[in-house]
């Protein structure tokens, strides 16, 4: 099988840049296009709710790569234009400015769109953060605000509510689950996060729906709660979840179902393959499809995808997992553990803040969650390992 002479990836942010230079890490000397719906070079998106929101880096220190990196890999960077259409049959995306670029091969990295509640449409104050202008924004307004109320209970809303803490802002965190993260990682877990905010000065309002985002003169001013209370605020950032951002695939033919749909080859069609959070694709160990939305898959899976353009032939079946930065804690989380798995510390002590959960369902291991143990944590991926059917070896 010959390489293909040109690669079209649509999508310039990890995933997309990491699948362009495996590719020409593994010898590709085609022709090969990034194309980016935003206008700024490649960055990483972990910072912007951290250290980009409390204002401790500039938004250059996100690049992902230096601008003479980037020129050595000899891409066409097209940024700030973003694709609204596929023919996969003929692999031509068209884009809003009226290009329409043809390749041999379709790389799909378009990511996700962050999903907006519907209450409280047209208020100012009002946001949701993906991109690096939406943090440039956010951290612009807390700057003058006081009161912060955050609309969800997951990764990224725990990790505004911890940032805009630390900024000094009075913080109320609403979700309908009973501790942040609960769902994803257990009561033991979820319950020491609740700590930990509490702690710290956050007001935890969950177990509660959102009714209403009410405003005065066009600005949001506060939430209603489906128990009727009013809770006031000048600013509200909805981190309720994202999408794939898929919308510009609608009448392309290809298997659209909460993500492109792929096989265990992260193939979507002849000559089109998906990567990173926009990927929906068959896990062989699992036996079922799944989507991951971080960053270490948008790399691990890049690599898959560059190998298979190159005419290899492997399976994508990795253990996933995902850390989070809170105040003064990180939390490592390797598989994929439910709320009611068996769950047994293996490591350390939970009142000392330091501590490994193992996770366990009919007899096998879903899961390791590391509590400030990054090492043991890591260690004991190839306890999980098995399960995913991916290579016991620590990741880096």
């Amino acid at each position: 099988m010959s390489d293909p002479s040109s690669v079209l990836v649509v999508g310039a942010s990890a995933a997309g840049l990491s699948t362009a230079e495996a590719l020409r890490r593994n010898g590709y000397r085609g022709r090969l296009t990034l194309l980016g719906a935003e206008s700024h070079a490649p960055y990483d998106r972990p910072p912007l709710s951290k250290q980009v929101l409390a204002g401790e880096w500039v938004p250059e220190r996100t690049r992902l790569r230096p601008e003479q990196a980037l020129s050595e890999l000899d891409d066409e960077f097209l940024l700030g234009d973003p694709a609204v259409g596929l023919d996969a049959t003929q692999r031509v995306v068209r884009t809003a400015s009226g290009r329409s670029l043809c390749a041999d091969t379709v790389v799909v990295a378009t990511g996700v769109t962050p999903r907006r509640l519907s209450v409280g449409a047209g208020l100012s104050g009002v946001h949701v953060l993906r991109t690096l202008d939406d943090t440039l924004a956010l951290r612009a307004e807390l700057s003058r605000a006081s009161r912060l109320i955050v609309l969800g209970e997951g990764v990224l809303g725990s990790e505004v509510a911890a940032t805009a803490r630390g900024l000094g802002l009075s913080v109320t965190m609403i979700g309908p689950q009973p501790a942040p993260l609960a769902s994803r990682l257990g009561p033991l877990v979820s319950g020491k996060l609740a700590e930990l905010h509490s702690e710290h000065g956050v007001r935890l309002v969950l177990g509660h729906l959102v009714e209403q985002l009410v405003g005065e003169h066009g600005r949001v001013t506060g939430v209603r709660l489906d128990s009727g209370q009013l809770l006031s605020a000048d600013v509200v950032v909805m981190a309720v979840g994202a999408e794939p951002s898929t919308a510009w695939l609608r009448d392309s033919d290809l298997t659209l179902d909460d993500g492109v749909v792929c096989d265990a080859h992260c193939r979507a069609a002849p000559g089109i393959y998906a990567v990173g959070d926009v990927a929906r694709w068959y896990h062989p160990a699992l036996g079922t499809t799944l989507r991951l939305e971080n960053r270490t898959n948008a790399t691990e899976q890049a690599q898959v995808v560059a190998a298979n353009i190159l005419g290899a032939d492997r399976t994508y079946a990795p253990v996933p997992y995902f850390w989070t930065d809170q105040f003064d804690t990180k939390v490592q989380v390797y598989g994929r553990p439910a709320a009611a798995d068996d769950a047994t510390v293996v490591e350390g002590d939970p009142t000392g803040r330091r501590f490994v959960v193992r996770f366990e369902r009919a007899g096998r291991v879903t899961g390791i969650i590391g509590w400030n143990m990054p090492k043991q944590a890591r260690l004991r991926r190839r306890e999980v390992a098995k399960t995913f059917g991916a290579a016991a070896l620590p990741t880096a």
